[in-house]
């Protein structure tokens, strides 16, 4: 048994604390090459957001360096230096605010604007995404801590997918739509911060050698600043996460409800659309007309759905006459027609 568990030991492959730090602080600083190769990889997860390229964003993650001093933040704190901490704050301020301008000058001259799907899948951040951020970040910080670092950095670039929430955001302000800004930047927000916190958590857990602060209450006050951003970040993105996953068990109710509920006689469903956040469900049929009673009946059967308060609305995209006296009246109209071809014809 203790073999067992002696196989998930980490200190014996941990690298040289020394070595460690001085890698995270040659990443923190963005100058020259590094903010060069920012703004590059900016612009090409721009291009891959704004043609809807996967591919083409997984490559400009793979080329930013906006990891370095996000894991200086983390660092900083683990270790208690303050110079490092504030010179990888700097440092992130200034990599934040070249990427922000870089995208929406993107934007700005791009001629395409339209939101696709790769765009809008970074406005709604949840409790997913700290979870992802954070997970991410401690693989990223424990491979940079060891011996075996293999190719994990590159997987932790894509995981936690630093770049397109920045060039969303600069979307968002280039075209004005600052709902797409907001979103997108408290993504960004969340991955940095429980990047920088998982960073912290590996760098006590391995037990890097600590600068004294000698000064109890500015220790105190650092764990309480850290504390507060935490919760801050946190709090929201429980509740979006919660509201998506609502949303998500609507949208599971209402299609079960369309299959069940939905086959009428003589009519066929057109067209369906669920909107989660109203909750609205609005049918398009075509055939024969359906009635007033029939439209109340699909409406009480909501309930054995759990789609109570959701508002069902029927349209009749095209309808067959509903009795015989507008058949026959019909067929006499279409006799005139005929017949008065016919003397026209002569």
């Amino acid at each position: 048994m203790n073999d067992f568990f002696s196989k998930f030991k980490l200190l014996h492959e941990k690298e040289d604390t020394v070595l460690v730090v001085e890698q995270i602080e040659k990443g923190v600083v963005f100058r020259g090459t590094n903010l060069w190769i920012l703004m590059i990889a900016i612009f090409v997860a721009s291009l891959g957001l704004n043609v809807n390229s996967t591919a083409v964003i997984i490559g400009a993650m793979l080329i930013s360096p906006l990891m370095g001093p996000i894991m200086g933040l983390g660092l900083g704190m683990g270790i208690n230096d303050i110079a490092l901490l504030k010179k990888a704050l700097y440092n992130f301020c200034i990599a934040t605010g070249v990427a922000l301008a870089t995208s929406t000058l993107f934007f700005l001259i791009s001629p395409i604007n339209d939101a696709h799907s790769e765009i809008l899948a970074r406005t709604a951040p949840n409790i997913y995404d700290v979870l992802i951020a954070l997970f991410g970040g401690l693989v990223g910080m424990l491979a940079t801590s060891s011996k075996n670092k293999g190719n994990v950095i590159t997987g932790v670039a894509i995981a936690t997918a630093l770049m397109p929430p920045l060039c969303t955001a600069g979307y968002g302000i280039a075209t004005l739509q600052f709902q797409y800004f907001f979103g997108a930047f408290y993504l960004f927000i969340i991955n940095t911060v429980f990047i920088a916190l998982s960073t912290f958590f590996v760098v006590r857990f391995l037990q890097f050698p600590l600068k004294d602060l000698h000064n109890e209450r500015s220790q105190k006050v650092a764990r309480n600043v850290v504390t507060v951003i935490v919760l801050a970040t946190l709090l929201p993105s429980i509740y979006f996460g919660y509201d998506m996953i609502k949303q998500g068990k609507f949208y599971q109710a209402a299609n079960l409800f369309i299959e069940k509920e939905t086959l009428l006689p003589n009519d066929f469903l057109l067209n369906k659309k669920i909107d989660t956040k109203a909750r609205k469900i609005t049918l398009v049929f075509g055939g024969r007309e359906i009635t007033a009673t029939e439209i109340e009946q699909l409406k009480h059967k909501l309930n054995n759905y759990q789609l109570t308060n959701t508002v069902l609305e029927i349209k009749q995209g095209f309808a067959y006459l509903k009795d015989d006296a507008n058949v026959l009246s019909a067929n006499k109209n279409s006799n005139a027609a005929v017949q008065k071809d016919l003397l026209i014809q002569q």
